[in-house]
């Protein structure tokens, strides 16, 4: 029987307030003055942010530390469950299968279509016991993910503009700090811009994540115009010559008609800049939201056409399948996971690594 470590999920760093539905954000009565903050000189390791080199490439420790994190989810904890006690290969095996995805959240359709093809093969004496079985789940599963595993390319734009997005709760806010903190690993200058001016205390948690990192942040105080708060962020990184622009904005649901409209103005407005801004409309993702988050993902690329997603929370009681859904439903780049509280624990997506992750370790690799 395998035994799995199980960690407690991360929690959005400096947190996420709840909003009220249908709640407008106060217009400020005049714009507040332009606040840049700069980070210290100094580039002394943070207790909570190691200083490591960013992740190149995916190596075999790095696999285990794939599993590590994945095996408590609800995917991982039931497929090795159900080889485990259920050894035999038969229909009632398959049946059991496709309740054990669609309680993961893969979804129906897909969870479905996966099934019924591993039957048909069945049925021709394709596999030779379970674990052959399961090794050919393995490959349906890393055919599904491949096509968005996309990593990021922020080259051919500078200052490249990443507006991220999401409802609250999410760990917005700590994916913007984590980023911040890779990208700056790189040698590359990054700006921040505190354009969540409708929840109180955002602005101030996001010059916290700019001190940590060293990174500047622009904001111009709580009830601001967000658009005017991005916009002047804009004009500072071309300025500064800075490379990349990570811009924060209010989390909201998906449902809220006012603050959806914002996202839309901040979208034209960045474009009197710069036309082809912003670069990347980076959704960030709970792991643990399951079948809603195709949902919000609908709504928010209706509004304001998401480019890549983010699932974050992946490390503790997580489904894991909603990553399934989101590459069948939408096809929308997986640029990062969150599989844990440390920047590097910030992982670029890749497909097999994922799936190697929530496969239990005797299946996991063939060779």
């Amino acid at each position: 029987m395998l035994k799995f470590w199980k960690k407690k999920p991360t929690d959005d760093g400096v947190g996420d307030a709840q909003e009220t539905a249908d709640q407008a954000p106060a217009a400020a009565p005049a714009p507040a003055p332009l606040d840049i903050t700069d980070a210290p000189v100094a580039d002394a390791p943070l207790a909570d942010i190691p200083v490591v080199a960013a992740e190149t490439a995916i190596t075999p420790p790095a696999r285990r530390g794939w599993r590590e994190r994945l095996s408590g989810s609800t995917f991982a904890r039931g497929l090795s469950s159900l080889f485990s006690r259920h050894p035999k290969l038969d229909d009632s095996l398959l049946d059991e299968l496709e309740t054990t995805l669609i309680t993961a959240d893969v979804g129906i359709e897909a969870s479905t279509s996966l099934v019924e093809n591993l039957r048909k093969r069945m049925h021709k004496r394709e596999f030779a016991d379970a674990g052959v079985l399961l090794q050919a789940l393995r490959q349906e599963l890393v055919a599904l993910l491949k096509p968005v595993q996309k990593p990021l390319e922020i080259s051919g734009h500078k200052p490249f503009v990443v507006l991220t997005v999401g409802i609250n709760g999410v760990g917005k806010t700590t994916t913007i700090g984590k980023l911040a903190r890779r990208w700056r690993d790189e040698n590359h200058q990054v700006l921040l811009a505190a354009g969540d001016t409708f929840r109180a205390a955002a602005v101030e948690q996001l010059k916290t994540w700019g001190e940590r990192n060293q990174v500047p942040v622009i904001s111009q105080g709580q009830d601001a115009d967000s658009a005017s708060v991005i916009f002047d962020a804009l004009q500072a990184a071309r300025s500064r010559q800075a490379d990349i622009l990570i811009a924060d904005t209010a989390g909201r649901l998906h449902t809220q008609g006012g603050l959806m409209d914002e996202l839309g103005k901040i979208a034209r407005v960045l474009k009197k800049l710069d036309a082809n801004a912003p670069h990347e409309v980076l959704m960030v993702i709970d792991g643990t939201t399951g079948q809603n988050a195709i949902s919000q993902v609908r709504q928010f690329r209706q509004v304001v056409g998401v480019t890549g997603l983010v699932v974050t929370k992946l490390d503790g009681t997580a489904k894991g399948g909603v990553v399934f859904a989101l590459a069948r439903e939408f096809g929308l780049p997986i640029r990062f996971v969150g599989l844990g509280e440390t920047a590097t624990d910030l992982r670029v997506f890749e497909a097999q690594a994922y799936v190697d992750g929530l496969l239990p370790a005797d299946f996991s690799h063939p060779e």
